[in-house]
């Protein structure tokens, strides 16, 4: 599946080599100055954990772009998004015991930088076209790397974290499933997958949907063992150039 922007945001979801479905799920808009991304993971031991997934994706998407809209700060139009796409999820279940559950990431970017808000362990990266990358989660995971948060009705009320980035360089805001990020774990690998020279040859002065067709091609190449998706939003610098980059938390 490809999804596209009128901005040139982009993203690519494939089930994989070894899945029947695909369970995981991406939306994707822009609203006036904002793109805004959501991609979800199906929690595989739950039931229907594509419709989870797709359900968080639409309503973390469509309540985004609502408040967005209407004038909300960034960091209270992501913790809305979860919160509902929590409910949305939570509705599904027949019971505690046969609960649909998924994973949540949402990114936005505008002007004044990127935001990103996410549940378990689906990730957003920022990846720069000049410097140093970084990823902008990080995975809530227990021991053996089992999830310690999720969306679903035998989960706990939803902490978002959220944290934002004003970079001073042009790039990608870049949100995926563990289906991708296994192979590539960190921003390094993830950006030199796309400027390696040989692709850099075979796809000259690409956009974002052939970059995410590039990340998901890798993962495939590599094994692909789980449904991978990756998700891209452009990103203008919002600092002037030798200003100091703003991370927060």
């Amino acid at each position: 599946m490809e999804i596209t922007a009128d901005d040139g945001a982009a993203g690519v979801s494939d089930r994989g080599k070894r899945r029947g479905i695909n369970a995981d799920a991406m939306a994707l808009t822009t609203t006036g100055r904002w793109t805004i991304g959501v991609v979800c993971d199906g929690v595989s031991m739950s039931p229907r954990a594509e419709r989870a997934a797709q359900v968080a994706a639409e309503v973390g998407m469509t309540t985004l772009a609502e408040r967005l809209g209407a004038g909300v700060l960034p960091e209270v139009a992501l913790s809305d998004a979860a919160v509902r796409a929590s409910r949305a999820v939570t509705a599904l279940a027949a019971s505690i015991d046969a609960a649909p559950a998924c994973t949540y990431v949402a990114g936005i970017a505008g002007p004044e930088g990127i935001w990103s808000a996410w549940i378990g362990d689906s990730r957003a990266y920022w990846l720069p076209d000049e410097g140093t990358g970084m990823a902008l989660t990080e995975d809530d995971t227990g021991e053996h790397e089992a999830l310690t948060a999720w969306l679903g009705a035998d989960a706990d009320e939803p902490e978002p974290r959220i944290r934002s980035y004003r970079p001073s360089v042009p790039g990608r805001l870049l949100l995926c499933t563990d289906g991708l990020w296994r192979y590539l774990p960190d921003a390094g690998g993830l950006r030199a997958a796309l400027t390696s020279p040989s692709r850099r040859a075979s796809s000259p002065g690409s956009g974002l949907l052939e970059d995410a067709r590039t990340l998901v091609g890798h993962a495939l190449d590599a094994g692909g063992h789980d449904n991978v998706t990756a998700l891209l939003l452009p990103v203008a610098a919002s600092v002037p150039p030798g200003a100091p980059d703003n991370l927060t938390p």
